[in-house]
C-alpha cells in the first residue's frame, strides 16, 4: 500500500487514471441506485400498509434489490451483456440503442457515469491522495444519487442521508475535516434552520415549502463542514436554485406553481462549500472590506 502511495505521488497522472476508472464503475452502479432504490422503498411502503391494514402479505414477491435481477432493457427485457454494460464505452458501442430491439437507451446513463468521473477528478485534483479525498469521493457519489432521485421523485431517501450524517460525525472525531464540537453543532444548526423555515412558511402560507429530506441533507453538510458553513450553503443553494428556476421558466416554460426539488441545489452548494468554502468566504470578506 505504501509503495502504491509513493508511486501515485511520483506519477500524479496515475491517481487521476485510477480515480476516473473507479468513478466510471461507480457511476454505472449509481444508475442502478437511482432507478431501483425508490421502487424498493415503494415496495416496502406497500408491505407496511398491508400489514397495518391486516391484509395478507403478497405471495412470493420476486426478489428486487440493487443486485437482483440483472440489468435489462426496459423496452424488450433483453438481458444486458457484460460488454454492453461497460461505462460510457458500452453506450457508445451500441450507439445509444438496445442491441436486441434497437430502442433508444436513455442519455442519462452515460451522463451520470461521466458526471461521476468528472466530479471525482475534481475532488482528487483539489485534495490529492488523502483520506479527505477518499471520504469526499464517497459523499460525492451519494450526492449524485440523492440529487437525481429528488429530481425524479421529490424524495431524499433516509437510507442515503442518514448514514452520511453519521459518517460526518465520526470523521470529526479524529478531526479529518472539522472538530467534533463543530460537527455536532453543524448537524443541529443545519437541521433546525430549515426545520424552522419550513414551519414559519407553513404558518404564513398554509403550504409546505420543502420536505424533511432537505433538513437532513443540510444536517449532513453541517456535520461535514461545521455550523458556520451552514449559512454559506443556504445562501449558495438559494442562488443556484434561483438561477435554475429562472432558466427553467424562460427556456422551457416551466409552470411557476410546479414544485421544484431543493435537494439538488443544496447538494451543489454543499459540495462546492466543502471544497472551496474557505476561499469563497475569504474573497467575500475582502470584497466587502471586512477581511
Amino acid at each position: 500500500m505504501t509503495e502504491l502511495v509513493q508511486l501515485i505521488t511520483q506519477e500524479p497522472w496515475l491517481l487521476y487514471l485510477l480515480t476516473g476508472l473507479l468513478a466510471l464503475l461507480v457511476g454505472s452502479f449509481l444508475n442502478v441506485v437511482i432507478h431501483r432504490l425508490p421502487q424498493m422503498m415503494e415496495q416496502d411502503w406497500k408491505g407496511q400498509c398491508r400489514e397495518l391494514l391486516e391484509l395478507p402479505a403478497e405471495a412470493d414477491p420476486p426478489r428486487y434489490n440493487l443486485l437482483v435481477p440483472g440489468s435489462r432493457c426496459p423496452h424488450c427485457n433483453h438481458a444486458i451483456r457484460w460488454w454492453e454494460n461497460i461505462p460510457l464505452l458500452g453506450w457508445l458501442l451500441l450507439r445509444g440503442r438496445c442491441s436486441a430491439c434497437a430502442k433508444p437507451i436513455g442519455l442519462r446513463y452515460p451522463l451520470v457515469e461521466g458526471l461521476s468521473a468528472l466530479l471525482s477528478l475534481v475532488v482528487v485534483w483539489q485534495l490529492g491522495p488523502t483520506l479527505q479525498a477518499a471520504a469526499l469521493l464517497l459523499l460525492t457519489w451519494a450526492l449524485i444519487a440523492m440529487s437525481l432521485i429528488d429530481i425524479d421523485h421529490q424524495l431524499l431517501p433516509d437510507s442515503l442521508t442518514q448514514p452520511f450524517i453519521w459518517l460526518g460525525l465520526l470523521l470529526a472525531i479524529p478531526g479529518l475535516f472539522i472538530g467534533a464540537e463543530q460537527a455536532i453543532l453543524g448537524a443541529a444548526v443545519g437541521y433546525l434552520s430549515l426545520w424552522s423555515f419550513y414551519w414559519l412558511f407553513k404558518l404564513l402560507t398554509g403550504k409546505e415549502g420543502m420536505g424533511y429530506g432537505d433538513f437532513k441533507l443540510l444536517a449532513l453538510f453541517g456535520a461535514w463542514a461545521g455550523w458556520a458553513d451552514v449559512f454559506l450553503i443556504i445562501l449558495l443553494s438559494s442562488v443556484v436554485g434561483a438561477a435554475f428556476g429562472i432558466g427553467l421558466i424562460l427556456l422551457r416554460g416551466h409552470d411557476r406553481r410546479t414544485p421544484i426539488p431543493f435537494g439538488p441545489y443544496l447538494a451543489i452548494a454543499g459540495w462546492v462549500t466543502l471544497l472551496w468554502g474557505d476561499e469563497i468566504t475569504r474573497n467575500y470578506l475582502q470584497f466587502a472590506g471586512l477581511g
